[in-house]
């Protein structure tokens, strides 16, 4: 039996912004470049009680929240912390997975520090964090990674939540489905259609049943259901793509896209910002009223720099779909792949992670 550590850093952009400048103690922090197309990198638990959250729109941000302190984001910086927190994981095992520059898993079965249990391990690194970084991370223990994923966020912020082998089935038979990794909107939508909205309600359908409705990933729900995940622990797992789309309330023609796609484009570079690696490729996918999907991308000789460059060669793209001009889109997406090591023309990402 595994012991999976989750690690999420708290607010982690916010809050280096309020450490290292005493002003924004206290303070609603929202990081961010104002203006109407830039989106929120973070918000400090101030900002958050507004409802303001990561991925919202600056304008939307400054709306729900006039007294927010906007800071212009540091990835530098950041990405310095994220070092420092990564060599706290080595110290207890090698086998940690970046998610994220915030975020971990470490799988802590056979530590090198000879700590009795997971638990003791979570506490420590916890601790080694604060003492270091003067920064609070809340940390997930549990025997599977999904489960410890769902009890680093149980506590937060500065929290940390145990869920004991034994305790699996119990804890999770009260959770919305929602909670089940890849159950997203639709998903969830098309669950309860069959009154299926709890973890529980999911697992007293028999599993030939579900993988009838809803193929192999009906065999996944059933497991995980029951608290079994086999995935492993990978270190150093390198990004393969990043991208951000929008389901529109109302079918779009291709000549009001812009706007959506320079916003979507602008999550995509702002995802890549949590890791090191340089993206080389840009990827605009559509969807029709009549969902049919459609994709193009296009690699320039050179890696892409900035979020206008992606906008741009999205905008690019979008003149590369050859439908009639009275086709109507229900959706828009924007990725960037092709990832390689900066220096390294095409990996590790900077960060990041019986008893427990």
């Amino acid at each position: 039996m595994r012991k999976i550590v989750h690690i999420d850093m708290d607010a982690f952009y916010a809050s280096v912004e309020q450490r290292d400048d005493p002003s924004l103690r206290g303070r609603p922090v929202v990081v961010a470049w104002r203006g109407k197309r830039s989106v929120v990198c973070a918000a400090s638990y101030e900002a958050r009680r507004f409802g303001v959250r990561s991925a919202m729109p600056a304008i939307t941000a400054e709306r729900l929240c006039p007294e927010a302190v906007f800071v212009p984001p540091d990835f530098g910086r950041y990405k310095a912390v994220s070092r420092q927190v990564r060599e706290i994981f080595l110290r207890h095992t090698d086998l940690v997975e970046p998610l994220s520059l915030d975020e971990a898993y470490l799988d802590v079965t056979r530590n090198k520090t000879g700590l009795p249990t997971a638990t003791r391990v979570a506490k420590t690194i916890r601790q080694q964090i604060r003492d270091e970084t003067q920064l609070n991370a809340s940390a997930g223990v549990a025997p599977a990674k999904f489960l410890a994923k769902i009890a680093s966020d149980w506590k937060k912020p500065n929290g940390l939540f145990v869920i004991q082998p034994h305790e699996v089935l119990d804890f999770l038979a009260p959770l919305s489905v929602a909670r089940i990794p890849g159950v997203g909107k639709v998903m969830e939508a098309k669950l309860a259609r069959y009154g299926i909205r709890s973890v529980g309600d999911l697992r007293s359908w028999d599993i030939f049943e579900l993988e009838r409705r809803f193929g192999r990933y009906g065999l996944r729900l059933h497991e995980l259901a029951h608290g079994i995940d086999h995935s492993e622990v990978k270190p150093d797992r390198p990004v393969q793509s990043i991208s951000a789309e929008d389901t529109f309330d109302i079918d779009r023609f291709r000549d009001e896209l812009g706007p959506a796609i320079r916003q979507l484009a602008e999550k995509a570079w702002q995802a890549t910002r949590k890791t090191e690696r340089l993206a080389r490729t840009v990827v605009l996918k559509l969807k029709t009223d009549q969902f049919k999907i459609y994709t193009r991308s296009i690699t320039p000789g050179d890696s892409i720099n900035n979020v206008d460059e992606v906008s741009a060669l999205a905008l690019l793209l979008l003149q590369r779909v050859e439908l009639p001009a009275d086709t109507r889109y229900r959706l828009v997406g924007v990725g960037l792949s092709n990832f390689y090591e900066p220096g390294q023309l095409g990996g590790q990402t900077e960060l990041f992670g019986n008893e427990f």
